[in-house]
């Protein structure tokens, strides 16, 4: 799995850290008190033995070492001015210590495997074809491009409530191999929970995106922003607004999306090989704009067959009984003869409970 950074050139060179300079000031000082001395230093000596060997001959006085001391912290104090890390508080900065070397970028080995992926998708959701079948292509175009890691175009998901569109994208990361994270529209309708809000707000704190980048350390997961059109804003004080979906935009153009600033930072991060999955339940609502970077794809709810084997598959993973499964798909049935439709959550509850009654302790 290679390895990219994910952020712009902003960690100060190890060879400049007040420790390293320090100890290049202290041996080119041993040096020039070995040739004052006429101490031989021997040629074959490499680095670290030739400074070991002078140490051992040779000890600055006390003022050197203090004098030497201050001038590498005046030096690297005035390296780390140069770095927009040195705007951090020092927590955030320890933080941002694990990007130092880069992170991870996911990739699919070949195309048979973009193949097994889309079957199994087709397999576990069927009636999500269109979302299935787009998927497959971006999966085969991506293995084809030759890059170095997995990068799909955004997606909208756009169909009725309860048909299982975010639980088919985490499916489609678990099979990927890559984090999710899941954006609830509804419930964090502005812009600060995904990208996060500037430094100086007296609440100001990194997005979920970055938090998610910064722990997990893959640069591709997949980001699942639910019910997008549901989306509000906030305003501030001085009339500006916050709107998640406006914040979205950036992120998903792939140009901007390289070089994305985070508010919160202030620094450059490559957002580009984000998977950006987005839900909704009526895309008519959703701005031009993003629907110009998504074109939504419709999908329609699961048939009763569908919902049957769904629950069959699901309850043979949970390990439930062939009784209470048959129980889970009678009830189907029979919501169906009756005019109704469950949909797929109405199911996984109808299997939790199956569950939850198979594993309660028998009474005494």
């Amino acid at each position: 799995m290679p390895r990219i950074p994910i952020t712009e050139p902003i960690f100060p060179d190890a060879a400049l850290s007040e420790s390293a300079i320090k100890d290049r000031l202290s041996h080119h000082a041993l040096r020039l008190k070995a040739r004052k001395t006429g101490l031989i230093i021997p040629d074959y000596l490499a680095a670290e033995d030739e400074l070991d060997h002078l140490q051992l001959h040779i000890a600055l006085s006390r003022d050197m070492r203090q004098r030497i001391a201050r001038r590498a912290a005046c030096i690297a104090a005035r390296v780390d001015r140069r770095s927009p890390l040195s705007r951090l508080k020092r927590e955030d900065r320890e933080r941002f210590e694990a990007l130092r070397n880069g992170v991870d970028l996911v990739a699919l080995p070949s195309e048979h495997r973009a193949d097994e992926i889309a079957a199994e998708l087709h397999a576990e959701f069927p009636w999500m074809g269109q979302a299935t079948e787009a998927i497959w292509h971006g999966l085969r175009r991506s293995v084809q491009s030759g890059e170095a890691g997995l990068r799909l175009p955004p997606m909208l998901l756009d169909g009725p409530p309860g048909i299982g569109k975010s639980r088919w994208a985490r499916r489609l990361a678990g099979l990927i191999g890559v984090p999710d994270l899941i954006f609830e529209a509804t419930t964090e309708n502005a812009s600060f929970g995904l990208v996060g809000s500037q430094r100086g707000w007296g609440n100001a704190v990194p997005g979920r995106l970055v938090n998610l980048i910064l722990t997990r350390l893959v640069a591709n997961p997949v980001v699942v922003v639910d019910e997008v059109e549901k989306a509000g804003e906030a305003r501030s004080h001085q009339g500006r607004t916050f709107s998640l979906t406006d914040a979205l935009l950036p992120l998903l153009e792939p140009l901007s999306a390289r070089r994305w600033s985070c508010p919160y930072f202030e620094v450059a991060f490559d957002m580009g090989w984000v998977i950006w999955v987005l839900t909704c339940n009526d895309g008519r609502r959703l701005p031009e704009p993003l629907l110009s970077r998504c074109p939504p794809i419709r999908l329609e709810s699961p048939s009763r067959d569908n919902l049957v084997v769904f629950a069959q598959r699901e309850g043979t993973r949970r390990r439930l009984s062939d009784a209470s499964i048959d129980a889970v798909c009678t009830a189907i049935s029979w919501a169906a003869l009756q005019g109704h439709r469950p949909d797929l959550r109405a199911v996984v509850r109808m299997l939790d409970r199956a569950e939850g009654l198979e594993r309660k302790p028998p009474l005494q």
